[in-house]
């Protein structure tokens, strides 16, 4: 926030308020290494460091735990295993008992933790773990689609969605086509890894530092391993490195972990693997296998479409059921389908469970969509852009989704138009014909694709929030919410809400870190709801303090309410003016209330799940990015030329940190599709742990040009906070146009009569792969 300074009592309009471009709370702590992360807190005195051992096959029964080595070595405390866990071996967020803390009976995946080494420092229990001999006895395994069988097994219920008479629309369609597409996982790697400190107090207490977006999961499962009331359990979280999802349940079993230590040593331990171990033993994106039957006419009108969703979901169920599930919801991404059905599969595989990530399955429901059109595109011979456009949602009659919301804030419309004018889309893509149709190895693609995202968590209950605020006697403020800070800007966007009711400077705004003993019961950082939730819960927290000193101004003034008005950093009082500070120590000599808690909970929305009908979404979040690209049809080597964004965030709270998010969120989008590439070898071992081996996109692999905008003209039509929409998630499908780039500079190869079916991640192997496909059918 800077260095506190007093207040202009003259001012016309408050520093930081809400709509200002303000920069990152923490931004300068960034870059200088100042701001404090787990590892950076000064240990304990005492402290000890455990470090996990790993199962070393991917499906196989525990025979026997060999500990002696180990415990002989100098340093080492204990080795803890599923027997040592006193209260119940499970960290499984959805209650099914199926993810155990320690693997003591059976393995289920190359990389599962089943022991921890406690140690004086952590390179020691770090080198001890190879000390523990683990026999088991191998089963089969099952890794890939292709294993799964006839007849597979799921983590849990799949679901489906249906509109219409699909089976009809299909057989009466003048053309159909069908096939399917592989879409990619990918790994988080946040800048700072797991990591847990877990501190033991008296009567059975435990503090629990804890890189996590969830603090209230993380205190259920801790207390849920150690046999304790959640309230014996505290967990702390000022800020984390990243999270982009993979802190949502991933964060549990280090907690867990500590925690268990931490209580059979009596001293506190704090756990941190190393990355290779850290990419090995946590969760990914899920990675699909989609499979399509469309029916459309000449003229690229969709008629009807049927998919079916299977995913890898790894050995547990972790949170697949609602991955899934939005995946079905976003099928349609902007597009009406007249007849659609869609059905999961999530798939049990003796791989990692996969856990959520950025759009949260959504984004893997939209590169189906987008394939859809691609592949009408080229049987029609249209430009896919007009194909978009053709089946875009529109009026009453083409505005209702597979799962039977009607699209009531429509404007995917007038960014798509507004984007094709100011990106110069089409002389471009002309352009590029031309230079395509000359030959050469160097080939050009451009693409230009859409974005519509529901945001509300699909879990109807966790569409809920809660915040403390308290005014000090000197006109300060202390706030607190449910929201965790992973360097979205979070933090510093609900202080400037709760800055702008008070009419006061931000820098008199504590922004404080979440925990649980503060803000009860919260929701998951998560679903882009952190603004939307938090932000109106703390909104509400500020205005009872807010109401309450106007009360106590109108009696102690004897003025009617109406009378009373906050102005930047002061309070006119009727004819006089005062200062907030001045106001506030009037109120506390009156014995007035200067804390309130706020709550929030997110109005008219519902689904029933075993109907597959509801309205699961407040509203749509809308955006649209053109890329284009160059390629080597040599090496399938490329590089994106340029990229251009129109983004709506409604009437974005601070556009700074909106434009951030959207830069952020399409470079991982793109680096999803093109470069990140999970690999697991054939007894289940993931080949791809590293920097070395995974690739994420580089500075030098952003846009050489990179135009960014917002559409300033957009306002929320729902009652959210300050009518802004949320911006976390919705960015991150912008990289898809990246993806059909490449797609259009391949099929430029064969005269653009193959649809190239490029599967994801598009890394240059499969680039090249493509083009000699094409070349050998296109004769």
């Amino acid at each position: 926030m800077g260095k506190h300074e007093q207040p202009d009592l003259t001012a016309s309009a408050i520093k930081g308020g809400v709509t200002s471009r303000q920069r990152h709370d923490s931004a300068h702590k960034h870059v200088t290494g100042e701001a404090v992360y787990i590892d950076d807190i000064v240990e304990p005195k005492g402290c000890l460091h455990a470090y996990l051992g790993l199962s070393t096959l991917a499906h196989g029964r525990v025979r026997g735990i060999d500990t002696a080595l180990a415990l002989k070595t100098p340093g080492v405390v204990a080795v803890l295993t599923g027997a040592d866990v006193p209260g119940v071996n499970d960290i499984s967020p959805t209650g099914r008992n199926d993810e155990p803390i320690f693997a003591d009976r059976v393995v289920q995946f190359h990389g599962q933790p089943v022991f921890a080494v406690v140690a004086q420092t952590r390179d020691i229990a770090r080198r001890a773990c190879r000390q523990v001999k683990v026999h088991y006895e191998e089963l089969p395994a099952i890794i890939d689609y292709a294993d799964a069988g006839e007849a597979p097994k799921l983590v849990c219920d799949p679901l489906t969605l249906q509109r219409g008479d699909v089976e009809q629309a299909l057989a009466t369609a003048p053309r159909r086509l069908s096939g399917e597409m592989r879409i990619g996982g990918q790994d988080h790697f946040y800048l700072e890894g797991h990591i847990a400190l877990a501190i033991p107090g008296e009567d059975g207490d435990m503090l629990v530092h804890s890189s996590t977006q969830h603090p209230s999961e993380v205190q259920h499962m801790v207390a849920h391993a150690l046999g304790v009331p959640n309230h014996a359990v505290t967990v702390d979280v000022r800020r984390m490195g990243g999270g982009f999802g993979g802190k949502e349940t991933q964060s549990n079993l280090f907690a867990a972990v500590a925690a268990i230590a931490a209580r059979h040593t009596g001293r506190a331990v704090k756990i941190r693997p190393d990355r290779d171990d850290d990419m090995t033993a946590t969760g990914k994106r899920h990675d699909f296998l989609v499979g399509y039957d469309v029916g459309f006419d000449d003229d690229g009108n969709i008629l009807g479409v049927d998919f079916t969703y299977a995913a890898r979901c790894g050995f547990s169920a972790d949170l697949s059921g609602p991955v899934t599930d939005r995946a079905l919801f976003h099928c349609d991404n902007a597009y009406y389908w007249p007849a659609v059905k869609a059905v999961s599969a999530p798939l049990y595989t003796n791989t990692v469970s996969a856990t959520a990530f950025r759009g949260f399955g959504g984004p893997q429901g939209m590169v189906g969509a987008e394939r859809v059109i691609e592949e009408v595109a080229f049987a029609t011979g249209l430009d896919p852009l007009e194909v978009r456009r053709r089946n875009f949602y529109g009026a009453a009659g083409r505005d209702v989704t597979p799962y039977h919301q009607t699209v009531e804030d429509n404007v995917i419309a007038r960014i798509v138009d507004e984007l094709e004018a100011s990106s110069d889309y089409q002389a471009r893509r002309k352009a590029i014909r031309a230079e395509n149709a000359r030959g050469g190895v160097m080939r050009r693609g451009i693409a230009l694709t859409p974005v519509k995202f529901g945001i509300s968590f699909t879990a109807t209950h966790f569409n809920q929030a809660g915040a403390l605020v308290h005014v000090y006697t000197d006109g300060s403020v202390h706030l607190n919410h449910g929201g965790t800070e992973m360097g979205q800007g979070l933090y510093v966007k609900v202080a400037q809400i709760v800055a702008e009711e008070f009419q006061i400077d931000i820098d008199q705004v504590k922004i404080t870190a979440t925990t649980t003993g503060k803000v009860p019961n919260t929701s998951a950082t998560a679903a882009s709801s952190g603004s939307d939730l938090n932000g109106m819960a703390a909104q509400a927290a500020a205005r009872t303090i807010r109401e309450r000193l106007v009360d106590f101004a109108a009696e102690f003034y004897e003025l009617p309410r109406e009378q009373i008005r906050f102005l930047p950093n002061r309070v006119r009082i009727g004819n006089q003016e005062i200062p907030f500070a001045e106001l506030v120590k009037q109120a506390y000599v009156a014995r007035v209330q200067l804390s309130a808690t706020g709550f929030y909970k997110t109005p008219g929305i519902h689904w029933d799940r075993d109907s597959g009908k509801g309205r699961p979404f407040y509203y749509f979040a809308y955006g649209a990015s053109v890329s284009e690209v160059s390629v080597d049809t040599l090496t399938g080597e490329y590089r994106v030329e340029r990229t251009d964004i129109l983004h709506e965030t409604g009437r974005s709270l601070n556009p700074a940190i909106d434009l951030g998010q959207i830069e952020g969120g399409f470079i991982q989008g793109m680096g999803w599709l093109t470069t990140e590439e999970l690999v697991w070898d054939g007894r289940g071992r993931l080949r791809t742990h590293a920097p070395s081996t995974y690739k994420i996109p580089l500075a030098s692999d952003r846009p050489r040009v990179f135009n960014v905008n917002l559409a300033d003209w957009a306002e929320n039509r729902e009652d959210t906070i300050h009518k802004s929409k949320a911006v976390g998630e919705p960015p991150f499908m912008l990289g898809m146009s990246v993806l059909h780039a490449l797609s259009d500079a391949v099929a430029s190869v064969a005269d653009y009569e193959i649809c190239p079916r490029l599967d994801a991640p598009a890394t240059p192997e499969r680039v090249l792969m493509a083009i000699e496909r094409l070349r050998g059918q296109g004769g």
